[in-house]
């Protein structure tokens, strides 16, 4: 059992730290336009982003893939920069709410390159050979589910006050803070090292 709470607490600790931004500012984008009431539909985006972030982990792992960081690093902006911007055009919209797929794609998308992001790390942290990292894998997967739910809610949180005593419209709190994110997540990609290739 003490296995298990050493890679499910690494799981957190690779969402829950101060390095992991880029993934929260994934998740506020990811989270932004929806309420409370839409807990279903996050709850899947965000398994989404867990699927494919164990997936890319499991195919490096057994060397099926590889990518080059500097790639990892520009394309982990860009897939931010995508939801930020879908959350700018349909905020307020009503198709908004049937167009889960676009996002559930993007998501997934996200969690890969995230993944493969990671790898390299994950395989010098857990030795051995690939099938022995498959437990190590599933329980540090289940950490950060378990932190992805943790930024959720406190997005949810935070959206709710902001709506309900602030006045904020739903519209104006998801284009002021995907508008955050974009204007964060710009400079990142404007000094990612691809460019100076």
């Amino acid at each position: 059992m003490s296995e298990f709470w050493i890679y499910f607490e690494k799981g957190l600790r690779h969402i829950l730290n101060q390095f992991a931004y880029d993934h929260i500012l994934f998740l506020i984008a990811l989270t932004v336009s929806y309420a409370f009431k839409d807990w279903k539909k996050l709850l899947l985006l965000v398994t989404i982003f867990t699927v494919g972030h164990t997936l890319a982990l499991l195919l490096s792992v057994f060397g099926v893939i590889i990518i080059k960081g500097n790639l990892v690093d520009f394309l982990i902006p860009i897939t931010i920069l995508i939801v930020a911007f879908f959350n700018l055009f349909t905020a307020g919209k009503s198709s908004k709410q049937e167009s889960i797929s676009i996002i559930g794609f993007v998501t997934l998308f996200f969690g890969i390159i995230h993944g493969l992001g990671f790898a390299s790390y994950f395989k010098t942290v857990i030795g051995g050979s690939p099938q022995s990292k498959l437990l190590p894998l599933s329980e540090f997967s289940l950490g950060i589910e378990t932190s992805q739910i943790i930024v959720v809610l406190i997005v949810l949180i935070l959206s709710y006050i902001v709506q309900t005593f602030f006045r904020f419209s739903k519209r104006d709190w998801t284009l002021v803070m995907s508008s955050f994110v974009i204007g964060v997540v710009l400079p990142m990609i404007i000094s990612s090292e691809i460019w100076n290739r």
